[in-house]
């Protein structure tokens, strides 16, 4: 039998390389697993060879310290892999795909993935609507940043690539596909962005950056991205963005330069509940900062895309109510304003094919964008560490050395 080493969380701020078991079409017991998902036959999954896998922002936030998730979770739900093997209720997805796989895991069976809304699957995830791979409170599956994976349900999760020589060509790209750029395409889609839009996305990071990409591929007329991080400003300017320095104070006098205006069309929350407050000696937590500060740039009767994570527990709360997941909200604002919110996991499915087809007819650069970087399994926890102290950088994990060098 192969062996298999993946990226670990050991502790707050702490990620580790280790030897695990390869995987089975069966669910066992370990770290973050819901004692009900323990012993589940697997016989409609596939066992993937990871071609790449994503260090996310949301990884980040379990590293630090931010969530309940336990140590020894393997971590990584951004996987891009070939099919090694095949359970025996699989029938299309065959060996030697190269596929691309939703971060949501979804059973295709129930009311709401039917409904396409798989984000909130109802069959694979005992605690609550909803799964991901190794992801604390998402049922336990087991994370991809690793050279094998078990994906359940292979017919209906898997996104195969039509040509495989195409696919290696282009797989930085189509690496971002199985969340950032759908997650921040579903953000300017449920921002109400359209042709002409004038939009304000909250946080430069890789999700920011596909939002702006998003939003550019639906016609935007401007696109302006606000963070506190040089580096990561620059990288949006580099595609056409414009840019608004947090450190500088709220956006709304900086739009206002922009646009001869201090209101936009859209906006876009790419930041989360980690979010800092603006202004000069910036930096202290104020996780209701960047939905608060969109509603008032946000022009009345427009709407706010919040593909940015909001958690139910954080240890590292700024107050008691913070750690519940309860923010100061002004919605009031919101209300008088009439504005439209969406929140929660982008159903990845209802996007990824229209996303590929445009990487493969060269219609966006998401890769180039995001500043994508491929590195080693053994390099993770450098990557985790240069992203942590805000590189303006997407690192991409080669584990078994099947992305083609530059």
């Amino acid at each position: 039998m192969a062996s298999n080493h993946a990226v670990a969380y050991k502790g707050p701020g702490k990620v580790e390389v280790i030897e695990t078991d390869y995987p089975t079409f069966e669910l066992k017991d370990g770290p973050g697993v819901n004692p009900a998902n323990v012993g589940r036959k697997v016989n409609h999954g596939a066992i993937l060879r990871t071609v790449a896998t994503n260090i996310c922002g949301s990884d980040q936030h379990m590293v630090r310290g931010r969530t309940t998730a336990p140590t020894d979770l393997v971590l990584g739900h951004e996987i891009t892999g070939e099919v090694v093997e095949v359970g025996s209720d699989v029938e299309f997805i065959k060996v030697g795909d190269i596929v691309s796989v939703p971060f949501n895991i979804a059973c295709g069976r129930c009311r709401n993935c039917k409904e396409r809304k798989t984000g909130i699957c109802l069959n694979v995830n005992p605690d609550r609507p909803g799964s991901a791979y190794g992801y604390v409170d998402m049922g336990g599956w087991v994370g991809g940043q690793a050279e094998y994976v078990l994906v359940p349900y292979a017919d209906w999760n898997l996104l195969k690539f039509p040509d495989r020589d195409q696919a290696l060509e282009k797989i930085l790209d189509l690496a971002m596909l199985s969340d950032i750029f759908p997650t921040g395409f579903h953000g300017a889609v449920t921002a109400g962005v359209e042709v002409g839009s004038t939009v304000y996305v909250a946080g430069a990071g890789p999700v920011g950056l596909a939002a702006a990409t998003g939003a550019f591929l639906l016609g935007a007329s401007v696109v302006i991205v606000g963070d506190m991080n040089a580096d990561r400003l620059a990288q949006a300017r580099s595609f056409g963005c414009e840019t608004v320095d947090l450190t500088k104070g709220d956006p709304a006098d900086q739009i206002d330069q922009i646009l001869g205006e201090p209101l936009v069309d859209c906006g876009i929350d790419a930041v989360g509940f980690e979010a800092k407050g603006h202004g000069s000696g910036s930096g202290h937590e104020a996780p209701a900062t960047v939905l608060n500060s969109l509603m008032d740039v946000t022009a009345a009767g427009g709407a706010l895309g919040i593909p940015g994570l909001y958690v139910t527990g954080d240890p590292g709360g700024v107050d008691e109510a913070a750690k519940k997941g309860a923010l100061s909200l002004s919605l009031g604002t919101g209300w008088a304003k009439s504005l439209s919110f969406t929140t929660g996991q982008c159903p990845v499915m209802k996007y990824n094919r229209q996303l590929m087809m445009a990487i493969l007819h060269d219609r966006t650069s998401i890769a180039k964008n995001v500043n994508a970087k491929p590195i080693g399994l053994d390099d993770a926890p450098r990557g985790y560490e240069e992203f942590d102290k805000g590189a303006a950088t997407k690192y991409v994990l080669n584990p078994n050395g099947l992305i083609p060098a530059a």
